[in-house]
């Protein structure tokens, strides 16, 4: 059985309060893929944020950046 993801329901729970730029900057900061992954079940769960495209595209874009490998590495 998996663990919820905590990130993920805070990110729904700034949604809820009306708090879209920070939800926003949150997913561009997301920890891992998981995390998006699990944020993004979540927000198939709400109608509201489903429907919303900037929420949803943002989610996107965080899982394919953060599934590819990244080209460069800071030492």
């Amino acid at each position: 059985m998996k663990r919820p993801a905590p990130w993920a329901a805070k990110v729904v729970a700034l949604l809820d309060t009306g708090n879209k730029a920070a939800a926003l900057a949150q997913i561009k900061v997301a920890p891992s893929v998981r995390d998006v992954q699990a944020l993004q079940l979540l927000l198939g769960r709400h109608a509201q944020w489903k429907k919303d495209g900037v929420v949803t595209q943002a989610v996107d874009d965080q899982i394919a950046s953060l599934s590819h490998p990244r080209l460069h590495r800071s030492p």
